[in-house]
């Protein structure tokens, strides 16, 4: 009987955590998540100067935006009377965090400011597919904790950011190298994602495609295919 608590335990504090918001406006929250898709394509279509001059300005209005919260108190109240169902916690309190969106643009930044394009793209898709199937995932199924997530959700980001490295390689016509690679930056990705917690000091979609991307990178110019990283 008391194994059978102790299991039940650990299932509800792999499923229920303080930051979390309601499954429904999780989705939601999600779905918004996974529109940010059209970054990599828009990337992908483009130049990288002509995307910056979309990119940065957009991100700057973001940026300005959470400026605004902080220091003007009724423009805050009006944020989150719109988008309150949709922020976590720490995003919605009476000193807000940056909130997720922000981040996201944020990190397309980098992606693109840091990166050869292949990397740059394959690392920011993926943090759109496999954080949303782990979130999503790891909520619904979630059982077996693992690190400060779920082995189902961490299972979920692993086999969505392998199927993104395929997807990209296919596009592409990289060679093996590639995806041998893109195994490891998928393990690391999902291990820093297992690490994450909402409302920590460095948000996942920060971390999550830029050190999948820095592995990437590092992993092709150790073997010797740095030829890879000019494909796009």
């Amino acid at each position: 009987m008391a194994v059978v608590k102790g299991q039940a335990r650990r299932e509800t504090e792999v499923r229920q955590r303080p930051n979390q918001i309601s499954m429904r406006n999780e989705v939601k929250r999600k779905l918004i998540h996974l529109s940010s898709l059209g970054i990599p394509l828009l990337y992908w279509l483009l130049p990288k100067l002509t995307f910056l001059w979309l990119l940065l300005p957009a991100t700057g209005i973001a940026i300005v935006i959470e400026v605004l919260r902080r220091f003007f108190p009724n423009f805050d109240v009006w944020f989150r009377q719109v988008f309150g169902s949709l922020l976590r916690p720490h995003e919605s309190g009476s000193r807000p965090e940056i909130n997720g969106a922000t981040f996201v643009l944020i990190s397309a930044c980098l992606c693109v400011l840091l990166f050869p394009k292949i990397i740059g793209i394959t690392s920011f898709t993926v943090l759109i597919v496999s954080d949303t199937a782990s979130a999503l995932y790891g909520r619904r199924f979630g059982k077996r904790k693992f690190l400060r997530k779920s082995v189902e959700g961490s299972s979920a980001f692993f086999v969505t950011a392998m199927m993104v490295v395929v997807f990209f390689a296919f596009l592409t016509g990289a060679t093996w190298e590639f995806l041998l690679i893109g195994v490891v930056a998928s393990i690391v990705g999902m291990v820093v994602e297992a690490l994450s917690e909402g409302g920590s000091s460095i948000d996942d979609n920060l971390t999550i495609p830029t050190t999948f991307g820095g592995v990437l990178w590092l992993g092709l110019v150790l073997i010797d295919r740095s030829d890879l990283l000019k494909l796009l």
